[in-house]
């Protein structure tokens, strides 16, 4: 919370010297921006070179545990299902609703037109015109490397993907130590990012001097209206829970919002779906979702569920193809949809500010929109960040719900209905990544 404070403030701080400057008249105005741009730049670049090995890395790992737990409890399996057919839809949902929120409700075009200006200096602007022939032509890579060179994303994570499914299914002895590999190369990648982010706060200070300085106040507008456009998408995907509970989990809709509003207020004053796996076990009880069932599913949903982020992270794409005034295809969209899917199973127990970039900047790199602006919509992203954990949270509850009601419960957790009460740590063990640092960064999950 303290650098994501740092980075806001270097926001305000750059937004209102820019400003400042032009309105004042001060000279050496050109120069200023000329520096801020490219010191802003050289931050941006050192992000942008972390994307492919650490998108690779995690996807490779993310699946693999992910097959694996399937694989050895029929609840679990039931859960990994459901979550992903859960991921998808809000995904699709976004699809649709943020470009007709933004037909509706779009930023205003003076603004949009001096925030586009303002990043021109730095955003290699180029709108993606594929069509949807070519579009599905490129989904199979002929050369994997090839497509990571060109940051092809879309096929280079179709063949990740494809690759981590296959590792899954061969024998420990061969498959542990390439997912070891691969969880070192994703241990030393975040570290990188870690170091990268230590320098956010000039990064965003010296990007914002420049956009103050080109676009003047209705950066602060624009601001504002991404913020609400975003977290539309966040309550779009965390609206689907209540249907879910109610006719998926047979449960009333006012005793679900009662229960699961102890883990709402958590996940609220945290930011955090894993201090609110308690609470969530407390409520799945109070619904009636057996222990065997609630002691698998929840852990897995902390682990590798996120409903809300897949949405909002192509909101956040689409979004600042708007801000650039870039028109995006259906193909282009398709491909930002399922890139946000596929990733949301690698994003584990990340840090805000990391998972933001690294969840969002690959989107945008297969849909062909600039990542520049994510520099400074990250500054701002603590609001839908509320959004994203709230939901998360209230998604998980009704999942369980509903998994309860798909069938039988698993023999496997059915031994433990006799034993003391569940504590937070239970049924994680084998899903938790093996990187050292990922103690520090669970109280910034989301």
């Amino acid at each position: 919370m303290a650098r994501t404070w740092l980075i806001l403030s270097a926001l305000i701080v750059g937004l209102g010297a820019g400003v400042g400057w032009t309105r004042l008249g001060f000279a050496g105005l050109a120069d200023a921006v000329s520096i801020a741009d490219s010191v802003g730049g050289i931050w941006l670049d050192g992000l942008r070179m972390t994307i492919i090995p650490l998108v690779v890395s995690l996807l490779i790992t993310g699946i693999a545990k992910t097959v694996d737990s399937a694989r050895g409890d029929r609840v679990a399996m039931r859960s990994v299902i459901l979550f992903i057919a859960l991921l998808w839809i809000s995904t699709a949902m976004a699809a649709l609703l943020v470009p007709a929120l933004l037909e509706m409700f779009p930023m205003p075009a003076e603004a949009a037109r001096s925030l586009a200006t303002s990043l021109s200096a730095t955003a290699h602007i180029d709108a993606p015109t594929v069509g949807i022939g070519a579009f599905l032509r490129s989904i199979v890579p002929t050369n994997p490397v090839a497509a990571a060179a060109n940051d092809a994303l879309l096929p280079l994570i179709l063949f990740t993907a494809l690759f981590a499914v296959a590792l899954a299914r061969l024998p420990a002895a061969q498959r542990e130590p390439v997912t070891a590999f691969f969880d070192t190369i994703a241990s030393a990648v975040l570290l990188i990012v870690g170091w990268v982010l230590v320098l956010a706060p000039l990064g965003v200070l010296a990007l914002a001097f420049g956009v103050g300085a080109r676009a003047g106040t209705s950066a602060i507008g624009a601001l504002a209206h991404y913020v609400l456009i975003v977290s539309s998408a966040g309550f779009a995907a965390w609206a689907l829970a209540y249907p879910l509970a109610v006719f998926g989990g047979r449960v009333r809709l006012l005793a679900f919002a009662r229960a699961v509003a102890p883990a709402q207020a958590v996940a609220l004053s945290t930011q955090s779906s894993l201090a609110s796996l308690p609470p969530m076990l407390k409520a799945a009880a109070d619904l009636g979702v057996d222990r065997s069932v609630s002691r698998v599913s929840l852990p897995v949903a902390v682990a590798i569920f996120r409903v809300t982020s897949p949405a909002m992270n192509l909101a956040v794409a689409i979004y600042v193809a708007h801000w650039l005034g870039l028109p995006l295809a259906p193909a282009a969209i398709a491909a930002g949809a399922a890139v946000a899917a596929i990733t949301t199973i690698g994003s584990v127990s990340l840090p805000g500010q990391v998972s933001y970039l690294t969840s969002i900047a690959p989107i945008c790199v297969a849909m062909g929109v600039p990542i520049e602006p994510l520099a400074l919509l990250i500054a701002v992203e603590m609001v839908p960040d509320l959004v994203r954990t709230v939901g998360n949270v209230t998604m998980d509850v009704a999942a369980t719900t509903a998994i309860a009601r798909l069938g039988p419960q698993a023999k496997e957790g059915a031994a433990h209905d006799d034993l003391s009460p569940p504590r937070a740590g239970d049924g994680l063990a084998h899903l938790a990544p093996s990187r050292s640092d990922t103690a520090d960064q669970a109280g910034a999950m989301s």
